[in-house]
């Protein structure tokens, strides 16, 4: 199997001066993901002007009021930390690495899950994972073919079984299972 790829973070704004950035931490590990020498593989935010380079080294990395900051090798001021905003900040993994935290997951691991309802009623498969600023979204294709997407919180999300190659969504009217026809 092929190494895996986690996204681990989202560029925010700068930070003073000297090129230094505030992260959006998605990972339960930012002080490993995040270490000086780290490289990590970049993708461009969607609204983004220019691509950010294919890769960046961290170069130096604290915590500010609770708040990740990160410098990047050849990132020296203001301008050019700002058009990295919004950069989507990827890992690679070895392919049998499992997360710490039993609560949290890597994308390969939920993509393919059988989708069931709380009575275990099939509603579809897990077909892809997307990271937004507010909240992550379940990609859910439905048994009639519907292509749905499920905010990834408890409420609506209550169990991951990954053994049993399941995640039961707490459904409600509209959203994976259709309106009831008036």
């Amino acid at each position: 199997m092929e190494e895996i790829e986690v996204l681990v973070g989202r560029v925010g704004k700068p930070h003073g001066i000297r090129g230094e950035l505030t992260i959006d931490v998605r990972t339960d590990e930012p002080d490993r993901r995040f270490a000086p020498g780290a490289s990590l593989r970049t993708a461009p935010a969607r609204d983004a002007a220019e691509a950010p380079p294919e890769r960046l080294t961290v170069a130096r990395s604290r915590w500010h009021q609770q708040v990740l900051l990160v410098a990047f090798e050849g990132v020296e001021d203001r301008t050019a930390a700002e058009r990295l905003r919004g950069t989507l900040l990827h890992a690679t993994l070895a392919p049998d690495a499992v997360p710490e935290d039993p609560e949290e997951f890597y994308d390969h691991q939920l993509v393919g899950l059988a989708v069931v309802d709380t009575e275990g009623r099939e509603l579809g498969e897990l077909t892809g994972v997307r990271h937004n600023a507010a909240q992550d979204l379940l990609e859910v294709r439905t048994t009639d073919g519907r292509e749905v997407l499920v905010p990834f919180v408890a409420a609506l999300v209550p169990t991951v079984d990954l053994a049993a190659g399941r995640l039961v969504v707490a459904d409600r009217p509209g959203l994976v299972a259709p309106f009831p026809e008036e």
